[in-house]
């Protein structure tokens, strides 16, 4: 089973650069991207609905932002867009599919680096969400987590981390969030199989030829629970893909 995540930085866009190509070439059991930017009206028909794929859509109540969407062969025995906290949910940052022996959630983490407000969002999303997970971890359910997190823990997940020290997204309180959700029971799939590689990320910055000059973070993971790691077979940085300010990154069972 081959799970990708992307974000796609605008679905219609990303159309344009060969995303439905991307798909057929790849043909992951799972496609999970977030950051359509898309109401579902304004997306056509083939982007809605690939072939060979159901598709499940998270919009935000706010045009041109945001969103997750997640294409699946398989039918989910359930689906939810959210934790049931009004004030995320309302911004189309989830798509939660249970199949079964795992649940899979799609998640657009929030950006913090507008303004402290936002910054204050992000941090309550954060510990929100650790306290959604360990409800579901304590009911002996085991899970995925795929997306742009919008967090880099690690020194060798950024390209300049004493620089980056101050940045959103790089920040202690972050990068310790994220430790505290990995002693939850999560394992980053990608460190599993290469803990020591530097250099390989996932986003740059469209300024100052980042791309180009390997200026980039590692903010978007798949991480899975502690009863799962031994499926595992292998974890992917899709670098080369340019149709989005991210690459795709890959995980099979």
């Amino acid at each position: 089973m081959d799970i990708i995540s992307w974000n796609v930085n605008g679905i219609r866009a990303c159309a344009k650069k060969g995303f439905l190509e991307f798909l057929e070439q790849k043909q992951p059991d799972t496609l999970c991207i977030q950051e359509t930017k898309a109401h579902i009206d304004q997306v056509e028909d083939h982007l809605k609905n690939p072939s060979g794929y159901q598709s499940f859509w998270s919009l935000s109540e706010v045009s041109g932002y945001s969103g997750v969407a997640t294409f699946s062969k398989e039918k989910p025995s359930k689906i939810s867009y959210g934790i049931g906290i009004y004030k995320f949910d309302r911004e189309g940052r989830f798509v939660i599919t249970d199949y079964g022996d795992f649940i899979l959630f799609n998640i657009y983490f929030p950006n913090g680096s507008k303004d402290e407000i936002r910054h204050q969002f992000k941090q309550e999303f954060l510990k929100q969400l650790y306290y959604h997970l360990s409800r579901l971890i304590l009911k002996g359910r085991q899970i995925v987590v795929v997306g742009d997190y919008n967090v880099a823990y690690l020194d060798i997940d950024v390209f300049d981390p004493e620089a980056l020290s101050q940045a959103s997204g790089f920040l202690p309180e972050e990068r310790k969030w994220f430790q505290s959700f990995l002693e939850l029971g999560f394992v980053d799939v990608y460190r599993h199989f290469y803990p020591n590689q530097k250099n390989n990320y996932t986003w740059w910055s469209y300024r100052e030829n980042a791309r180009k000059n390997n200026r980039g973070w590692r903010i978007d993971h798949i991480c899975v629970t502690k009863g799962l790691v031994s499926r595992l077979k292998k974890s992917e940085i899709l670098k080369n893909e340019m149709g989005s300010d991210h690459c795709p990154i890959l995980l099979s069972f």
